[in-house]
């Protein structure tokens, strides 16, 4: 799929606004729930119906018999990643707020990054850990703690 570069920005801008909404409403779906499990796995439904229903709608390319043999064991667990923030979403959101947890998420999410891009895990393109980045990123956890705290 090729996306006009003016809009990856945008696109990527409005994901993370959407991704905001995900652990309030997780919270409140455990709340009502009350079983986290149940909720998490209610939670997910939607997403693997929308998912069937665009791959139905547009199966092609499919998968070369060299790419599923050659692809990394651990590929497919990128979901299991996704499915603990989802777990935490809905069992913390409520116990520390929505900005709290979404600034902490956030921040452990671009630490991480920044160690993925600098040793180039996964298959990602090396990017070094320069001194703005690190600046970058201490602003972003002190950012976290002001809102943690006030």
């Amino acid at each position: 799929m090729q996306i006009n570069p003016a809009f990856l920005y945008p696109l990527i801008l409005a994901a993370g606004l959407l991704q905001a909404w995900g652990p309030p409403m997780n919270g409140a779906l455990q709340k009502s729930l009350v079983n986290p499990w149940l909720a998490s796995l209610l939670s997910f439904m939607p997403i693997i119906a929308l998912l069937f229903c665009l791959f139905i709608c547009s199966p092609k390319p499919l998968p070369t018999l060299e790419g599923i043999q050659t692809m990394p064991w651990w590929a497919p667990l990128g979901g299991l990643a996704g499915a603990g923030a989802v777990v935490a979403g809905l069992m913390f959101v409520n116990k520390v707020g929505a900005g709290a947890f979404a600034g902490l998420t956030i921040s452990a999410n671009l630490l991480m990054s920044v160690i993925i891009d600098k040793y180039g895990w996964f298959g990602a393109e090396v990017h070094n850990l320069t001194p703005g980045r690190m600046a970058g990123c201490a602003l972003l956890v002190l950012g976290v703690i002001l809102i943690s705290k006030f």
